[in-house]
């Protein structure tokens, strides 16, 4: 069984390594979830949704400072043989302060700030700095 949400980190790890400028990957509503907070966190220009030979993709446009990528390291947490669940009091101890987590939570997918503020938990999905 594969993992999508692994082979979206994978792939956007592999274009930053190698400075591409754009990437292509099969589209999943999780992973436009994603996408969109990586956007909205500034680690990414443009994430579009398109329509290919009646298969849907996402094009992510990858950011760079100074010829840096914008994302230092995304690191996948939950998989699916060992999902990692946190409660919404621990949050604070896995976030640190140092970069941030996406959690998907009962509403919907978002960032460790966002789900301390509604005040719920979730699957750990990714960390990212």
């Amino acid at each position: 069984m594969t993992d999508p949400i692994s082979d979206m980190i994978a792939s956007l790890k592999n274009a930053l390594r190698i400075k591409k400028r754009e990437l292509i990957i099969p589209y999943s509503k999780i992973k436009e979830n994603i996408a969109k907070i990586l956007h909205r966190e500034g680690f990414l220009k443009v994430c579009k949704k398109i329509k290919k030979r009646k298969k849907q993709y996402l094009i992510l446009y990858l950011k760079y400072n100074r010829d840096l990528p914008a994302i230092s390291e995304i690191k996948r947490i939950s998989r699916p043989g060992r999902r990692f669940y946190i409660d919404q009091k621990e949050i604070s101890k896995f976030s640190k302060g140092f970069g941030f987590l996406i959690i998907s939570t009962s509403k919907g997918v978002m960032t460790d700030k966002n789900a301390k503020k509604a005040g719920v938990g979730g699957e750990l999905i990714c960390r990212i700095w």
